[in-house]
């Protein structure tokens, strides 16, 4: 349990801004930043942090709240989980016993689950540099190859010993769990026997973007032998290979500084090239890329530069699965090494600055570097020549931005030697057939949702949610804010805050509020305004109670920014604190006229019932009801002056 001290302490010392740009590039626009949101899939950015209100919402699936619910729903922890994870990021304490082993247990598994994860890691690293067999074998191997000390500290690199159990056990004496040790895949368990899936092997911790370590890769060092080369984790809680990529956590800052993201295969290829200088490097880990991991680079970078060696047929294999990247509005250039070299070997036989010149010279655009590829083969074969042009056009349709599609069009038009309406006709038609597929996939699931001659017409309830969330928005952004004077009894005048009017004219029209979270920050206010204190946003962005927290940053959200055209006027702009006078008054009658609308159809609704029961005493009580609230509806409009409220 972390105590309210500690907790006020942590949320004082978090910058938004700062906890956000570990995860999401970011671009100042205004008083806020932008960014493409880490929640959804989007090509156009619409996720807003403002570092005044300390907050974060997307206009495009609506997520938002503090610095805690970013890394909560990021993340997937705990909120105790996320006050940790930002007290480790500002270096602030929480003090907190060691957990015995029964502690651990008790712990959610996917907690349970990390913090052995990173305790293995620290076991194999310790072993690679301390232990007889990690230095004699693990740590032989990687000075053969020429990796210095520092880059294998850098990535946690380490040795699981031979002997076939030795890490389960010593995980089991230091009071780890069978049953996580098996979750996490460094265990197998048979039924007489248990043998550690890494043994004999070199050790590539996986980092998450926060720097946790979810997985692992090994490399057995053995050549007799039939096992496999490379092996991983297994699918589990805290490790998903589709959505990883080895080496981002140590990358993403360069990525987002050099704008742009180096793509390889292997783990020894990133430890070679951040050896080399290239800092800005992630591998797939020899599988093709996913939607998850393209859009996880796209949060740092549109661009992506792909190395391939020089092995012609392995690189034909992997062209199609590079139309995903196009497809996701990623800008690929792709960069071909010598035959028989890979990024580890060949970054090893040059200096740092000529591999580093050779990157820069050698980087070709896709559409480019595949066209001229195939067209090797095609040569004058018009059978050939005919499936090269289909090719070429479904990576052409993949291409995102009109503009650019239009330019690659031109270009393959000359080097294909075909007409560009042809391809543009071809292109246009496989992204309509896309299209259409994607309608048919969302119609599909729409009609899973729904079982089968239960579907009920869909039905509306009246509320005043909207005008009751207005209400609160405005007390918060403006409740100290002066609205009036008055004079009473015939006193000196008297100054009433926003908040003062608000509540003496809800309160005097006994108005109630529906939404049980606008009715609890409401209470608050109330409570804070007799108690002649200050509304805080912060107060209640960073509320202990979740609801609220999330309630007050959803209002509060920074508005999408007003356009460049109008910002060069903005002296005449009139804003919303200008027209305080006229837009309180207006959200309070717009609610009252709410109020009354609802009442008048119950009424409606009680008249008919008692229309068919022929109760003539209840009928003329409810006609009498009924027209009073329309006198006062219209009076309503009258103080709006006269105009309609719907």
């Amino acid at each position: 349990m972390i105590d309210r001290v500690t907790i006020e302490k942590i949320m004082d010392s978090v910058e938004i801004v700062d906890v956000v740009q570990d995860f999401v590039t970011l671009k100042k626009r205004g008083v806020n930043y932008v960014g493409l949101c880490p929640f959804h899939n989007e090509k156009t950015p619409s996720f807003t942090v403002s570092p005044s209100k300390g907050i974060y919402k997307c206009f495009g699936c609506g997520s938002g709240g503090n610095a805690v619910n970013f890394i909560i729903e990021h993340e997937h922890l705990s909120y105790p989980e996320a006050l940790k994870f930002l007290a480790g990021k500002y270096n602030i304490e929480i003090v907190e016993k060691e957990l015995t082993a029964e502690e651990v247990e008790q712990k959610n598994q996917r907690e349970s689950m990390l913090i052995l994860s990173k305790f293995a890691a620290g076991n194999f690293h310790g072993n690679l540099f301390n232990h007889q067999e990690g230095i004699s074998v693990g740590l032989s191997y990687f000075k053969e190859r020429g990796f210095r000390h520092e880059i294998l500290k850098e990535y946690s690199v380490g040795y699981c010993l031979e002997q076939k159990d030795s890490f389960t056990k010593t995980a089991q004496e230091a009071g780890y769990k069978l049953d996580y040790l098996v979750q996490t895949g460094l265990t197998i368990k048979r039924e007489n026997f248990t043998f550690d899936r890494f043994n004999g092997r070199v050790i590539f911790p996986i980092h998450s973007l926060s720097g946790q370590v979810i997985g692992f890769g090994g490399r057995i060092l053995k050549k007799e032998t039939k096992a496999a080369k490379y092996i991983n984790s297994p699918e589990s809680d805290i490790y998903h290979k589709s959505r990883v990529l080895y080496g981002i956590f140590q990358a993403k800052k360069e990525i987002v500084n050099t704008e742009n993201c180096f793509l390889v295969e292997g783990y020894t290829d990133v430890l070679a090239m951040h050896q080399a200088g290239i800092h800005n490097v992630v591998a797939s880990s020899g599988t093709s890329l996913t939607e998850d991991q393209i859009r996880l680079i796209k949060r740092f970078t549109p661009n992506i530069t792909i190395l391939f060696d020089g092995d012609e047929a392995g690189i034909k294999a992997s062209l199609r699965g590079i139309d995903l990247i196009l497809e996701e509005g990623l800008n690929i250039k792709v960069i071909l090494l010598p035959p028989g070299e890979d990024p580890d070997s060949y970054s090893r036989k040059l200096s740092s600055k000529e591999f580093k010149e050779f990157l820069t010279a050698e980087a070709t655009d896709f559409i480019r570097f595949k066209t001229n590829l195939l067209l090797k083969d095609a040569g004058d074969d018009p059978v050939k020549r005919s499936s090269l042009i289909r090719d070429i056009v479904q990576s052409i349709a993949a291409v995102q931005e009109s503009i650019n599609r239009s330019v690659y069009i031109k270009e393959c038009s000359t080097l294909l030697k075909v007409d560009e309406g042809v391809l543009n006709s071809e292109a246009n038609k496989i992204r309509r057939k896309k299209a259409e597929q994607r309608y048919r996939d969302i119609t599909r699931q729409e009609e899973i949702k729904e079982e089968p001659g239960k579907r009920q017409p869909q039905v509306f309830q009246e509320s005043t949610d909207v005008q009751e969330k207005e209400i609160i928005r405005l007390l918060l952004l403006y409740g100290n804010r002066d609205f009036m004077e008055i004079y009473p009894d015939e006193e000196e005048a008297k100054i009433i805050t926003v908040t003062e009017f608000l509540i003496n004219e809800i309160i005097n029209d006994e108005l109630e509020f529906d939404h049980p979270v606008c009715r609890q920050i409401f209470e608050e206010i109330q409570y804070i305004e007799n108690n002649e204190q200050k509304i805080e946003e912060k107060f209640f962005i960073n509320h202990q109670d979740q609801t609220i927290s999330d309630m007050a940053a959803e209002l509060l959200s920074p508005a999408p920014e007003i356009s460049k055209i109008w910002s060069k006027h903005e002296s005449y702009i009139e804003t919303e604190e200008m027209k305080l006078k006229e837009v309180i008054p207006e959200i309070l009658i717009a609610f009252k006229n709410k109020k009354i609308m609802i009442t008048i159809k119950k009424i409606q609704e009680e008249l008919r019932k008692a229309q068919e029961q022929n109760n003539i005493e209840e009928i003329e009580n409810l006609q009498t009801r009924r027209i009073l609230l329309n006198d006062l509806k219209k009076q309503l409009s009258k103080d709006l002056g006269e105009r309609i409220i719907q």
